[in-house]
């Protein structure tokens, strides 16, 4: 679990994101309730602006949204002209390792981060994103199954390591899933053979999953987006990794994680390459050490 985690909360109130964030917070945790509004680029937290009526009623907001998620939290806001870049900044400050925001009708993350240039607010996290779901406070609270978008890549084996991790602390079971294109010379229409060719390869995927060990194998035709959004409804959190460029990396780079991020059914989690948690680290060098032995 999350040791460390800022919550993105406006002011709707921040349900969603809170209600993920209490279930992925680790026991000996901090959370910390965090809002930002437009203004130049400055934290005032401490000065003696927190005294005028607009910061009391920004600190009576987040006490609220406190009280009703009934959590223990801390609180902090920031001023700045770019809502994505002032949260992203107070979890640099704070060192978070998590910073969870909730999804709304307009899109990729929502009220939170649509306010501004959303590549390079995005771009500039140093660490995981949640996205909350819309109406996630209101459903039942139970991680039953974890999931992993999969394709072979390191960035998607580190997710399965990290999955791995969390499925161990909640008691969940671990699956992935990946997604197989049909090739191009399978698009020939009453092609037998192409048939056959992408139905190996479906088989292929499947193998690769299977090989982690302990991951309940998925895979399907299709295009990738539908296909993990319909996966996404049988889990109860969807981990994807990053290809290095941030936070959200796939997310702004690349159509499949951008499209995914407004459809998944569930919880959404993008790792960065530099995402993890003790029980991560130890198993990676446990796996490690295995294969120097042999």
């Amino acid at each position: 679990m999350f040791k460390n985690i800022i919550v993105g909360v406006d002011r709707q109130g921040g349900h969603d994101p809170i209600a993920l964030a209490k279930r992925l917070l680790a026991r000996d945790g901090e959370l910390t309730l965090a809002h930002v509004f437009p203004g130049t680029a400055r934290i005032l937290q401490g000065t003696p602006e927190l005294e005028s009526p607009e910061r009391r009623e920004l600190a009576d907001m987040l006490e609220r949204a406190s009280r009703e998620a009934d959590v223990d939290a801390h609180i902090r806001w920031r001023e700045d002209d770019s809502t994505g870049r002032g949260l992203h900044e107070l979890c640099e400050i704070a060192e978070a390792d998590l910073l969870v925001v909730g999804s709304s009708r307009r899109g990729l993350l929502g009220r939170v981060l649509l306010h501004d240039d959303t590549h390079a607010a995005l771009n500039g996290a140093s660490c995981p994103v949640a996205v909350a779901p819309i109406g996630y406070a209101g459903q039942p609270v139970v991680m039953r199954e974890i999931g992993v978008a999969y394709d072979g890549s390191p960035e998607s084996g580190h997710a399965i390591e990290v999955a791995r991790a969390l499925a161990k602390e909640c008691g969940a079971k671990l699956s992935a899933f990946e997604a197989v294109a049909l090739p191009a010379y399978g698009a020939v229409a009453g092609s037998i053979g192409a048939a056959e060719a992408f139905e190996e390869q479906v088989q292929e995927a499947r193998r690769r999953i299977e090989s982690l060990g302990d991951v309940e194998a998925h895979a399907a035709y299709g295009n990738a987006v539908e296909e993990l959004a319909v996966y996404s409804a049988s889990v109860d959190l969807l981990i994807v990794g990053s290809r290095g460029y941030g936070p959200l990396g796939r997310l702004v780079h690349g159509s499949t994680s951008q499209h995914l991020a407004r459809v998944a059914r569930c919880p959404l989690l993008v790792l960065t390459r530099t995402a993890h948690t003790p029980e991560a680290d130890d198993a990676v060098a446990a796996r490690e050490e295995s294969g120097l032995r042999h």
